[in-house]
């Protein structure tokens, strides 16, 4: 299970980390610069061809973020219910 919840952090630490880079370029900007493709990740294109494979790579990694996230709430429950039942918490 630590595999996993390691596994989950890595991939939202690396998440964020391209999350914040991606922040101040674009903070960095000039107002007057023109728009950049990728200014908005979750901004619906209309008719573009990778839009498919787009939509499909953030809803796979949504998935699989929610499912670590699943398995790191479930190791928190059993750390907790023992310790509950250890008589430690």
């Amino acid at each position: 299970m630590a595999d996993a919840t390691t596994t989950a952090k890595d991939r939202i630490d690396r998440a964020l980390a391209t999350l914040e880079r991606k922040v101040l370029e674009l903070k960095a900007r000039p107002a007057t610069a023109p728009a950049v493709g990728d200014d908005d990740l979750f901004a619906p294109r209309a008719g573009l061809p990778e839009d498919a494979e787009r939509i499909a790579a953030l809803e796979a990694a949504g998935r699989d973020a929610a499912g670590a996230l699943a398995l790191a709430a479930d190791a928190v429950r059993d750390i907790l219910d023992r310790q509950a039942r250890d008589g430690q918490g």
